[in-house]
Parts: structure tokens; sequence; C-alpha cells
């Protein structure tokens, strides 16, 4: 019954972590560093991530009592595309610039690489209870 509501709620995240993950993309290939959305990386971190992180939870919690695979897939891609996303902060870190404005990059993409590794986890407990 809470099934559709959580595919799309699913398949939402996913299309957000795309989207911030081009975004990210264009801003490297770009000499302003700037992406095609008009935001800092904080604002878009706050606006595109922070829904995708939390939307997978909603989705599995929303339809724990109903088996799905197809949803368990979806919340497994989702955290593969957030630890992806981790790896690619702790991958393009700056040791000299970071040292200077005294930001550890690590620390930084470990929430989110546990994170991802939980929705990894809740969707391969989703597949198997299905």
């Amino acid at each position: 019954m809470a099934l559709t509501p959580a595919l799309i709620i699913t398949g939402i995240a996913i299309v957000l972590l795309t989207v911030y993950g081009l975004d990210v993309v264009v801003g490297y290939s770009t000499d302003s560093g700037e992406g095609f959305i008009p935001f800092d990386h904080k604002t878009r971190g706050i606006g595109l991530g922070l829904p995708a992180l939390i939307l997978p939870f909603v989705a599995y919690l929303v339809s724990r009592h109903d088996p799905s695979k197809r949803l368990g897939v979806m919340i497994i891609i989702a955290g593969v595309l957030i630890i992806v996303g981790g790896a690619v902060v702790i991958g393009n870190a700056d040791p000299i610039k970071d040292a200077e404005t005294g930001r550890d990059a690590t620390s930084e993409a470990a929430p989110l690489i546990i994170a991802g590794l939980v929705q990894m986890g809740l969707g391969v407990f989703k597949i198997k209870r299905s």
C-alpha cells in the first residue's frame, strides 16, 4: 500500500543525487569552478544533498512492511551514489589549501560514507525480506 510513494520518494532521491553529481562534475570542468546550479557548495549540499540523504530512509520506513526487491535496489543505488560523492570529496581534497582553511575533507566525507553504507544495508535488508 505504501510501496508506490516509497518508490517515488527514492526515485526523487536518486534524481537529486544525480543532478548534484552532474553539477559538481560541470563545476570541476570549468575555470570558474561553478556548475550549472547558481549556488555555492554549501547551499547545493543543503538543498540537494540533504534531502537525497534523508529520503531513502523515509522510503524504507514508509514501506517497511511491504516486500519489494525493486525498492531495495533503488535504496542501494542511492547509497552507492552517496558513497561515490563522499569518495569524490576525499579524492579532490587539496592538502595545501585545506591546511590554510582548516578544512578536513576526510571528516566531512566520513558521515556521507557511513550514511551511504547504512542505506545500502537497508536496501539489502529490504531485498532479503522480499
